[in-house]
């Protein structure tokens, strides 16, 4: 599969225009083994920065930075999400459209691509401080960064609860959970990542901070049983939301989803997304609505 058809970042990554647009990416760009401008995606300063020229070239973004060891996300797949999500509310255009993002982190990725590309309005939810704080110094550093509100969800257990209010409504929500159930899976997965993309190069255990620290990539559960406690959740908040929509990176997990969706009474319908041979899927569900 490939990236979403309006995605900017399919194909190669145009190193030339992007150490114009930001200089300091040159000291990360080395030729790879085809001969060809690239960066070691398994330096995590190399992807920040790629990362800044990226949202500084495509999204006019003067400012973009993360506090050191949190997750790196990659913008091509984040992107196809938004736009996904896009042609599922295709009915609903720019300013019209409120998304509800759970667990923005500390990057903001998803308000700033879908706020740049669609002009739609953000509630951005985030339990962590230090990322909340990452996330504000982002809006407010980026005065074309309108209509994203940053909300601290107090009770990590709860997921609507505490972020919507009880007269609000959301056209859509957007969440990429945790994928891990523990601290230790989390860590033999960052070097599994680190050793595919370096050829089985061994790691020190102080470099397992590359790729993101504590909720951002473990859940106890998982990503099945997060899943599972957010369609429990959403019943209750059926009139507050258009649709609920959830990032699934486990395939074997979905048929598991899909019959909880049933039972509770819920539509649902799979995108499927993927860029190379990485796959993965949005599942979008709603209660009062018939889905197309």
């Amino acid at each position: 599969m490939e990236l979403h058809p309006r995605n900017k970042h399919k194909g190669t990554y145009d190193f030339i225009e992007l150490t114009f647009r930001l200089p300091e990416l040159k000291q990360y760009v080395r030729p790879n083994k085809y001969g060809n401008d690239s960066i070691d995606f398994s330096d995590a300063n190399a992807v920040k920065t790629l990362n800044k020229a990226l949202l500084k070239s495509y999204y006019k973004i003067d400012f973009w930075d993360i506090p050191d060891g949190f997750l790196v996300p990659p913008i091509p797949g984040r992107g196809d999400y938004i736009h996904n999500i896009a042609d599922l509310l295709k009915e609903r255009t720019g300013e019209e459209v409120k998304v509800l993002d759970i667990g923005t982190g500390s990057s903001l990725i998803y308000p700033i691509i879908g706020n740049r590309e669609y002009g739609w309005s953000f509630i951005a939810t985030e339990i962590d401080e230090e990322s909340m704080a990452s996330a504000q110094q982002i809006i407010d550093k980026n005065k074309k960064l309108k209509n994203i509100e940053v909300r601290h969800q107090k009770n990590p257990r709860d997921i609507f609860l505490g972020a919507l209010k009880s007269n609000e409504f959301v056209d859509v929500t957007i969440c990429n959970p945790p994928f891990h159930a523990s601290i230790e899976e989390a860590r033999k997965g960052t070097l599994r990542k680190l050793r595919n993309l370096n050829k089985g190069k061994t790691f020190r255990k102080a470099e397992l901070n590359f790729g993101g620290k504590g909720n951002e990539l473990w859940t106890e559960g998982g990503e099945k049983q997060f899943i599972f406690n957010m369609i429990r959740q959403s019943i209750r908040f059926a009139e507050n939301v258009g649709w609920f929509t959830v990032l699934v990176s486990k395939e074997s997990i979905v048929p598991a989803i899909i019959s909880s969706l049933k039972a509770n009474g819920a539509k649902s319908k799979i995108i499927e997304m993927g860029q190379g041979n990485k796959k993965s899927r949005i599942i979008c569900w709603r209660f009062s609505k018939k889905v197309n």
